[in-house]
């Protein structure tokens, strides 16, 4: 590890006082020009003693723009302290998980994954269009019917076609003859620029694409292409449960990725990343947000600088050793689970280095799903799968529970 180091509560509480400093204050300076300030003070009260010893809420109630991506150029300069604490937590997440080289990164603390898989979309777009002098007709985007509704989201907004790639029922494995067809009449169809999304962990199997069966296919058919981690849910999981996996920037194929803070690390809701190599996200620069110091290359454009806080208090809070005990620990509890369902014949696939176990429908029912809260695949018409996630909230006093229930009611049923 480069950047990540574990420290401790006192120089976490000094680090963040003193960034805040560096940023201006909108209490005591003198700022005329800005369309912002500190949160309105007779609702969130800036004064209260425990502020003192919560950074984060300090963060928020100072309420710091994080407007452009701090890694290129130039950025806010009266925002420069908390600036510098995202580009803390890119360099832990670029280089020490997901081993880019230092420097040879793009990105930024985005609003959520969806906006961070629409900010790849949109950069290998324009990035065609510009340097291919590509057509809206001539590229597609490709993914597996695993991937999460923001690929679809974002190829309405960018009007670009979307080829749905089908899985293995059991394995939930990218059908590589099938994604070869698709390919082949992708091309009689005129595409010639294709953007394909890889999923680390899929939001209802937890399941992981190879990404190597993309790049096979594109080179074997010799076609142009770019390749998106979508990492949002496993992102904070797979790397440290699987920690050969060369899903990562040492991979020479794969261009970004897309993690979900408010996932698996618990930061608040809105808390995406981005990240992509170096020279790809000019594509997206925005020249008419020319009052923007460094201008903007992000969708979003202004966003909340507590987020970015977030994520750097719980990243060096843990520190790298901390972050991988917490992981083994809910992968021993997703284990747990796993063989308690073997021992009752009830079918489900687990991804083997990810914490989300889903079950057959066919044996669970409706009320038990609705009892324990589980998530189905879908909400409308006949429903096939129930989902388990092993949250840090749930510990096996919770699954001990739910097996009893589950196993007195596939013995009544049997009974019958």
């Amino acid at each position: 590890m480069i950047y990540w180091k574990k420290r401790t509560r006192e120089q976490l509480k000094t680090r963040v006082q003193k960034a805040l400093e560096q940023n201006i204050n909108f209490a005591q300076d003198i700022s005329l020009g800005y369309p912002a300030s500190k949160l309105d003070g007779k609702v969130f009260y800036d004064d209260a003693p425990f502020l003192k010893e919560a950074p984060t809420l300090q963060t928020f109630v100072a309420n710091p723009n994080h407007i452009g991506c701090h890694t290129l150029g130039e950025s806010e300069n009266v925002f420069c302290g908390t600036h510098d604490l995202e580009r803390e937590v890119l360099n832990v997440l670029a280089v020490d998980v997901f081993k880019a080289q230092p420097h040879d990164f793009d990105g930024y603390i985005s609003p959520g994954g969806t906006e961070a898989n629409i900010q790849a979309l949109w950069m290998y777009r324009n990035a065609y269009m510009y340097h291919q002098k590509a057509k809206l007709s001539e590229m597609v985007i490709i993914s597996s019917e695993d991937t999460h509704y923001s690929i679809p989201k974002g190829a309405n907004l960018l009007q670009i076609d979307w080829i749905n790639v089908p899985v293995d029922k059991d394995s939930r494995a990218i059908q590589s003859k099938e994604l070869e067809e698709l390919l082949k009449n992708a091309q009689l169809n005129g595409k010639k620029y294709f953007i394909a999304v890889a999923n680390m962990g899929t939001t209802m199997f937890g399941s992981v694409d190879d990404p190597q069966v993309y790049t096979d296919a594109f080179q074997k058919l010799g076609v142009v292409f770019k390749l998106h981690i979508d990492a949002a849910y496993g992102g904070f999981v797979y790397p440290f449960s699987h920690q050969k996996s060369t899903m990562n920037f040492t991979n020479p194929n794969i261009s970004s990725i897309t993690i979900d803070a408010h996932k698996m690390l618990q930061a608040p809701y809105g808390t995406g990343v981005f990240i992509c190599r170096k020279g790809l996200i000019e594509n997206v620069l925005t020249p008419e947000a020319s009052y923007v110091e460094g201008m903007d290359l992000t969708l979003c454009g202004s966003r909340s600088g507590a987020n970015a806080i977030a994520v750097w208090m719980i990243l060096f809070t843990y520190g790298p050793h901390g972050w991988y005990e917490k992981i083994s620990v809910l992968q021993m509890r997703t284990q747990f689970l796993c063989n308690q369902l073997d021992e009752l014949g009830v079918k489900y696939f687990r991804e083997p280095h990810m914490n989300i176990v889903t079950l057959d429908a066919e044996y669970i029912p409706k009320k038990l799903a609705e009892k324990f809260h589980l998530v189905p695949q879908t909400h409308q018409g006949q429903n096939q799968w129930y989902k388990i996630v092993v949250m840090h909230h749930v510990e096996v006093e919770h699954l001990t529970t739910f097996i009893a229930e589950l196993k007195a009611v596939l013995l009544c049923s049997k009974a019958h």
